[in-house]
């Protein structure tokens, strides 16, 4: 479990292909902190450590993985938002965040404010894909708070301290982003489909 506050950017070092796997090597200033077996979330992405050498730390990411999130178009050098698992007796100063992704959305608009950013992303609609205005999204592993919410779009604020360490920096009108849907409005949706509401 995870709160969706990034405590680093992690920086891409190595991309192997191992049969349908990638094996994804990322050092980031915690490194000498990790044990092997240890859940990361990167972008969002709950991984887990299966080596650690020389300053870099070793994650797999499967097919079904790749398929669902951002991680196959990693590059080297790219930044990763990063986030240690919750402990028992830690805040959540974000929202519960399950590091299981459920879609890629699509930057659609990045409106610079005075002091701020909007920006609108779009996605496609299903089961549990829903937002509403002032509940909660995970957007590459960051907890925000949506400002405007329809059917397949939604925006968020990004303050300038979340933009400067997180790689909100770094995303531009068409890149993709993991998206991980409010749990709680996933269970609130279920329970009235499966009473016909």
């Amino acid at each position: 479990m995870f709160t969706g506050i990034i405590e680093s950017q992690a920086v891409v070092k190595s991309i192997v292909r191992k049969g349908e796997n990638l094996e994804i090597g990322l050092s980031c200033p915690f490194v000498d902190e990790l044990k092997i077996d240890q859940s990361i979330a990167h972008n969002g992405v709950c991984l887990t450590v299966t080596e650690i050498k020389d300053g870099t730390y070793f994650v797999t990411a499967i097919l079904e993985t790749l398929s669902r999130t951002n991680l196959g178009l990693l590059q080297l050098g790219d930044l990763v938002n990063v986030e240690r698992c919750l402990p028992m007796n830690g805040r959540i100063d974000g929202h519960l965040v399950q590091g299981h992704v459920d879609s890629i959305a699509i930057c659609n608009r990045i409106d610079a404010i005075d002091g701020s950013w909007v920006f609108e992303f779009g996605y496609d609609p299903g089961p549990g894909r829903i937002t509403v205005e002032k509940g909660s999204i995970c957007v590459n592993g960051v907890s925000l708070t949506v400002v405007d919410s329809g059917v397949t779009v939604f925006s968020v604020a990004i303050i300038p301290f979340t933009y400067e360490h997180t790689n909100f920096k770094t995303i531009r009108v068409g890149s993709k982003v993991n998206l991980e849907f409010d749990i709680l409005g996933k269970y609130v949706q279920k329970i009235l489909s499966s009473r016909g509401v």
